[in-house]
C-alpha cells in the first residue's frame, strides 16, 4: 500500500490505522513508510527491520529527536477505522487512533514537508513498543546505532491530549511466591495450602498506600498492584505453591536499585523474583530548548503516569518529553478514539516551533 504524504495528517492517520500492526506483524506498514519517506531528497532514511529513521542534515546548532512507535496491542473489532463523532466533536475510533498512529502520522506529515526546519530533526518510526523492552525497535536500534540517538531535545508522539507530558514514571514487574505441601484435600491437615499462605502478601497490597511525589515541578502517582495470581494442582489437591504478580509504577525521583529494594521491603518474608524492570525519566523540562518547545505549543506541562520510551532518551542524557494527540486513558480500550481537532493541534504545534514560526 502506497502512502500519500501530501495528505492530511487526519488523511494519513485514517491510512495507517487501516494498515494493521499489531507487535510482531508491522513488516507491511513500516515498508509503506520507507517507501514513502526514501525519495525525499531532504531526508536520509535508514532501516533496521521494521524501524525507519530520517534525519536532515543542515549543519543546525542544535539537533531534536522525534519519534513514534508503529505497533498496536491486538485488534478487537475495532478496525477498519470509522469516522464518529460524540456530542458534535468528530473523531476518528479504531485501534490505534490513539495508542499511537495519530501521533505517527503527524510526524510523518511533517517530516515530509518540513524542508529547512531552524533544528536538524531525526525522525524515528518504530517496532515492538507494545510488548517486552528487548523486542522493542529503539532497544535494538540504539545497539546497532547509538549515534542516530544523538540530540538535545527529543519528542516521543505518545498520546498526551496535546499537552506536554514530561519524563514518565519507571515500570518494575516482580513475582511474589509461597510455598506448600501437596496432600489429597480430604486430609489437608497432612499438606499446606500454598495458597493460603499467600493471603498476607494481598492484605499487604490490599494496604497499601502509593506516594505522590514532586519531581522538578510535577506531581507523579505511584502505585503497587497484583496483576495475576496462579496456583494450584487439581480440584482434590492441597496446591504446594502460588506466585503473584505485582507492578510498580514509581516516580522517577527512584532508580532502579531503590524500586527494587522497596517491593523487597514490602514483601519482608516472602520469596521475590524480579522479572521486568524500566527506569522512569525525570522531567527533562529545565533544558532551555524544552522550554522553548513548551512556549512554542503554548501547553502547561504534566507528569506522565505510564512508561514511555522517554525514559530511554533520558538514559542517553536526552531530556524528552510526550506530545501527542489522543487520551492516554484510552490507549488499549477497545473504545479507542481521537477528536480531529487534536490531530490538527498537534500538527499546528510542532509545525510551528520547528519551523520557527
Amino acid at each position: 500500500m502506497r502512502l500519500d504524504l501530501t495528505a492530511s495528517a487526519v488523511d494519513l492517520t485514517r491510512a495507517i490505522c487501516d494498515i494493521p500492526s499489531v507487535s510482531g506483524d508491522e513488516q507491511v506498514l513500516a515498508d509503506a513508510i520507507h517507501e514513502a519517506l526514501a525519495p525525499l531528497a531532504h531526508l536520509e532514511v535508514y532501516r533496521d527491520g521494521d524501524t525507519i529513521v530520517a534525519r536532515t542534515s543542515l549543519g543546525r546548532a542544535q539537533r531534536v529527536v522525534i519519534a513514534g512507535h508503529i505497533d498496536t496491542v491486538p485488534i478487537n473489532a475495532n478496525l477498519p477505522l470509522r469516522d464518529i463523532e460524540i456530542e458534535g466533536v468528530p473523531h476518528l475510533w479504531g485501534r490505534g487512533t490513539v495508542d499511537m498512529k495519530a501521533g505517527v502520522a503527524v510526524q510523518l506529515k511533517l517530516a515530509a514537508e518540513l524542508t529547512d526546519p531552524v533544528v536538524d530533526i531525526t525522525w524515528m518510526w518504530y517496532d515492538h513498543e507494545e510488548v517486552d523492552a528487548e523486542l522493542n525497535g529503539l532497544n535494538r536500534l540504539s545497539a546497532a546505532r547509538p549515534d542516530l540517538f544523538e540530540g538535545d531535545f527529543a519528542i516521543l508522539g505518545e498520546p498526551s491530549n496535546g499537552e506536554v507530558e514530561g519524563g514518565c514514571n519507571g515500570n518494575l514487574r516482580a513475582v511474589v511466591s509461597t510455598t506448600g505441601v501437596r496432600s489429597h484435600s480430604a486430609r489437608s491437615w497432612i499438606g499446606e495450602n500454598a495458597i493460603h499462605k499467600a493471603a498476607p502478601i494481598l492484605a499487604r497490597l490490599a494496604e497499601y498506600r502509593p506516594r505522590e511525589v514532586d519531581v522538578e515541578g510535577l506531581v507523579y502517582r505511584e502505585g503497587l498492584n497484583a496483576v495475576r495470581i496462579s496456583g494450584g494442582v487439581a480440584g482434590n489437591v492441597i496446591p504446594d505453591a502460588c506466585e503473584i504478580e505485582v507492578n510498580y509504577r514509581f516516580a522517577p525521583s527512584r532508580d532502579l536499585s531503590e524500586a527494587e529494594q522497596h517491593v523487597r521491603d514490602v514483601f519482608a518474608g516472602f520469596d521475590v523474583r524480579i522479572t521486568d524492570r524500566a527506569a522512569g525519566a525525570r522531567p527533562g523540562l529545565d533544558a532551555e530548548i524544552a522550554k522553548q518547545f513548551v512556549t512554542a505549543v503554548g501547553a502547561q506541562p504534566r507528569p506522565k503516569y505510564g512508561w514511555t520510551d522517554v525514559a530511554r532518551f533520558s538514559a542517553m542524557g536526552v531530556p524528552a518529553v510526550n506530545y501527542g494527540p489522543g487520551d492516554p486513558h484510552l490507549a488499549h480500550h477497545d473504545e479507542e478514539r481521537v477528536p480531529i481537532a487534536q490531530i490538527d493541534d498537534v500538527e499546528r504545534g510542532l509545525r510551528a516551533w520547528l519551523s520557527g514560526a
